[in-house]
């Protein structure tokens, strides 16, 4: 699966997501603009490292929507049908737990070291040190340097496209099976 990030006029940007399991998805604007990692970059780039399959990126790559929707109607609404009738496991809702903390906790680390803030939140007084020295984290934080300096490098209609991981597919794939792609923008 290929997730491709483009920088939009006015502090916005859009997700495109090319994947060989499920409907083909309608490209959608991202929330939560940063101007050097977009709040779905981090999330991204945390699950690829942790790896997350149950994660917003790992349940897309598995042929679920989760944040998207199918471009095509009819689709569409075979897909709300489809995932309407399954609840997310017990693992999955780990996953996307252990995303959300990662994605929290390793945004304002990133600031600190690319010194676009001079000191973490309070609340980092409660997070466990052995967790901010992980060679995890380590390496989310520096894909995230590789991510921000492609980024900020682009001009406005410009995207990055990040890979996921192969093999990093949850169980049971809905929808259909599509080749995988070529080459796309």
């Amino acid at each position: 699966m290929d997730v491709t990030f483009t920088k939009l006029a006015g502090r916005r940007y859009q997700i495109s997501v090319v994947r060989e399991h499920g409907p083909e998805l309608a490209p959608r604007q991202g929330p939560g603009y940063h101007a050097s990692v977009p709040h779905d970059a981090v999330h991204f780039l945390a699950e690829a490292e942790a790896p997350l399959s149950g994660g917003v990126f790992g349940r897309v790559a598995a042929g679920w929507n989760n944040m998207f929707w199918p471009a095509d109607p009819e689709a569409r609404r075979r897909q709300a049908r489809r995932e309407a009738r399954r609840s997310p496991s017990r693992a999955e809702h780990a996953d996307m737990a252990r995303s959300e903390r990662l994605a929290s906790m390793c945004l304002p680390l990133w600031e600190v070291r690319a010194g676009q803030i001079s000191e973490l939140p309070l609340w980092f007084s409660s997070v466990e040190p052995d967790i901010l020295g992980s060679p995890l984290v380590g390496r989310i934080l520096a894909r995230m340097d590789d991510f921000a300096a492609s980024w900020h490098a682009l001009p406005e209609g410009g995207g990055v496209t990040l890979s996921w991981p192969s093999g990093g597919r949850l169980g049971s794939t809905p929808g259909t099976r599509r080749p995988a792609p070529g080459s796309h923008a």
